[in-house]
């Protein structure tokens, strides 16, 4: 694997050459607000870079006994998909109904199956616990969590956690946001946010 980016500087030169780092006022899948975005998507729509982090965090987790990748809807499948396929098991998705968090489109997970999280970025990581509780629900076991990017400033999650970049970017409670305060509009640019 010498090919690829392996030191945090590189792999951010990757999401700068992509124009993925994103510099406004929006509002993150957690209810944050930040002056920065990164959009993986961006990075991700283009397969030789999505193969090449996908084997950089693959390879964090070769040699555990990894059974299945999990991910959730939308930003983690790319994710999921090559860390699976470099790590030759099953790659689902998990998909929110009504608001909870489920598994859909005839994915299942066996007893005991041993799965890997992961994500594009993780903020809070509460889309990656809803993922856990419920592989966990359904009798698999998690044990490990995996994400392109931590931006979380420290998070644990019980299992091993491994991200390819951290970044310290700000975050802000909508209520004390100085960018709300200053009148620079509001951007919500994730997953889930549907346009026409």
């Amino acid at each position: 694997m010498s090919d690829l980016p392996s030191s945090p500087s590189e792999i951010l030169q990757i999401f700068r050459d992509s124009q993925a780092l994103l510099e406004g006022h929006f509002l993150l899948s957690s209810g944050l607000h930040s002056p920065q975005y990164l959009q993986c998507a961006l990075v991700l729509q283009h397969p030789p870079q999505a193969e090449r982090l996908g084997k950089l965090l693959a390879a964090s987790f070769q040699g555990k006994g990894i059974e299945l990748v999990a991910a959730p809807a939308l930003g983690g499948i790319i994710v999921a998909h090559e860390v699976a396929r470099f790590l030759r098991v099953r790659s689902i998705f998990t998909e929110r109904a009504d608001g909870i968090m489920g598994l859909r489109r005839g994915f299942q997970v066996k007893k005991g199956e041993r799965t890997l999280v992961v994500e594009d970025v993780v903020t809070t990581g509460g889309s990656t616990r809803e993922v856990m509780e419920l592989i966990e629900r359904l009798g698999g076991v998690v044990v490990g969590v995996g994400a392109l990017v931590d931006r979380s400033g420290g998070i644990q999650f019980g299992v091993p956690f491994h991200s390819l970049l951290q970044l310290s970017l700000p975050n802000y409670q909508p209520t004390s946001c100085p960018l709300c305060q200053e009148g620079i509009p509001l951007v919500k640019p994730g997953s889930r946010q549907l346009r026409p």
